[in-house]
């Protein structure tokens, strides 16, 4: 009795809500949040506000909410299957969050009429419903900031122009996500090598706006209807966020930190190279870490549904062959085929350059110490087991 009483209070309060109509002095704007400090919320946030002071309305809606609940939450995560959530929250929480976390947000009203105000409000009613609310989520096709513009693109059967700002310029979107990224940080380097040569293709114009930033510019010479008339009509900034200094020191970012591995892994190969031995930990240190990034790599390619990671070229340096290989580097005397496969990884390397120079992928500019060094340190190991007897 109680749960039919529940769900006839839910029922009554869902058909009331979409029902509502609202009056003439509500106004609806595109949040657009600024970046965080964290890699997850770097890129920003947008979400829809609908303010009614004769109703006592002032609510958000946006698609940038997941359920930690999801049974097999990271695997989901993972492989790509997780399903994000519309989300509702009154403007006064929203403001204290993003104030809390120092983070900007600016408004832009739109110039929509009574009968489209109540059209967009009651597709998001809708769309918040159970049953509507999950989306299967994709970084650069179907986010928090491309369901803005799908959504009004909906809502005014497909009447909008979102023509490029004055400021836009042609890039790939591997481009367009380091531009919201310290090429010198961790993050960065972890997404040039987790993403492939998928992201380095070029970004139409509308492609842009997969970046809640670019759905702030676009809007701004965006126009819709027979009469082409603006979509904005004012903007507004409602909270600055204040100068944050950098966290992370430079001796703690990944090109002084993969420099000195570097520069660890020609000075023990020049000692090996003085006395003629080798160090078989360092080997052995080299062969199990590319051969796990390797293996990392060609899961998240062909085990996942991230289109973002396929045609990954970082596999030319960090190869999954190489966890093969571990029970060759701790012998004294190798197998006749272990310096052929020595120079196999220095061709896989001549590859990557290549790969980079013609821009087929653009790779993390702090490893590039690193390749040097692994380069070095193949081409040593080969010369060293060709002048030694192998099995």
């Amino acid at each position: 009795m109680r749960l039919r009483v529940t769900l006839l209070i839910v029922f009554l309060c869902l058909t009331q809500a979409y029902a509502q109509t609202l009056s003439p002095k509500a106004e609806i704007s595109v949040l657009t949040v600024g970046p965080g400090n964290s890699l997850n919320d770097a890129f920003g946030h947008s979400a829809f506000r609908v303010k009614d002071p004769h109703l006592g309305i002032d609510v958000v809606y946006g698609y940038g909410a997941y359920d930690f609940d999801t049974p097999n939450f990271y695997l989901k995560f993972t492989q790509g299957k997780l399903n994000y959530m519309m989300s509702k929250t009154d403007f006064s929480r929203f403001y204290r969050i993003y104030a809390y976390y120092n983070r900007s947000i600016n408004a832009q009203t739109l110039n929509l009429d009574p009968s489209q105000k109540q059209t967009l409000y009651n597709f998001l009613i809708s769309n918040y419903k159970p049953e509507n609310r999950a989306y299967l989520y994709d970084f650069f096709f179907d986010n928090c900031a491309t369901r803005i513009k799908d959504v009004l693109a909906t809502v005014s059967h497909n009447s909008i122009n979102f023509n490029p700002p004055n400021t836009y310029k042609d890039a790939t979107f591997r481009t367009l996500i380091q531009n919201n990224l310290s090429q010198n940080s961790w993050g960065s380097v972890g997404i040039d090598i987790a993403l492939g040569a998928v992201i380095d293709t070029m970004a139409s114009p509308e492609e842009h706006m997969f970046l809640p930033e670019n759905i702030y510019a676009f809007f701004k010479n965006t126009t819709f209807g027979a009469t082409k008339a603006p979509l904005i009509t004012s903007s507004t900034s409602l909270l600055e966020a204040k100068p944050a200094k950098s966290e992370l020191h430079f001796l703690l970012r990944p090109f002084f930190i993969l420099s000195l591995l570097a520069f660890l892994i020609l000075f023990i190969t020049y000692r090996d190279y003085q006395y003629y031995k080798r160090t078989k930990l360092l080997d052995g240190i080299i062969f199990l870490v590319t051969g796990i990034t390797g293996v990392v790599i060609l899961l998240l390619w062909f085990a996942t549904d991230h289109e973002a990671t396929h045609n990954n070229y970082n596999v030319l340096w960090a190869n999954a062959l190489n966890i093969l290989s571990l029970f060759q580097i701790s012998k004294a005397k190798v197998s006749p085929w272990f310096p052929r496969y020595l120079k196999f990884n220095l061709i896989l390397l001549a590859l990557l350059a290549f790969h980079w120079i013609s821009g087929v992928q653009v790779f993390a500019t702090a490893l590039a110490p690193l390749f040097l060094a692994l380069a070095i340190r193949y081409a040593y190991l080969t010369k060293y087991f060709s002048n030694t007897t192998v099995l």
